[in-house]
């Protein structure tokens, strides 16, 4: 009986460092769409509301970002006239990753 806890008690302190490593790399926000201001240019800003009465949270986008719609990714352009044509933004959620280290959005994506 003695060993098996012994054995466990080895296993756990193994398992410990492991996970004290993880770290946060990514943020992910979801938006409202009528709470999104999508960026003009592939190296542009975006600027979204994390909340109604909060303030535009602005980031940056570059070439590498993605932009998908229902899973399938699209340029900007067909992303921007994709979300024109919503007709109730307020009740369509937006994901969008921001990579911490890099401080650039990575994805956006909606489900439509």
């Amino acid at each position: 009986m003695k060993l098996k806890v012994l054995i466990s008690v080895v296993l756990l302190s193994l398992a410990l460092p492991a996970a004290a490593d993880m770290r946060i790399v990514e943020n992910a926000y979801e938006i409202a769409l009528s709470d999104l201001r999508l960026p003009r240019a592939d190296g542009g800003t975006i600027a979204f509301k994390e909340c109604r009465t909060c303030d535009y949270v602005r980031l940056r986008v570059a070439a590498d970002t993605r932009y998908q719609i229902n899973g399938k990714a699209v340029p900007l352009k067909k992303f921007r006239e994709a979300m024109a044509e919503v007709e109730e933004p307020g009740q369509e959620a937006v994901t969008v990753l921001h990579h911490l280290k890099r401080n650039q959005v990575t994805a956006v994506s909606v489900n439509l």
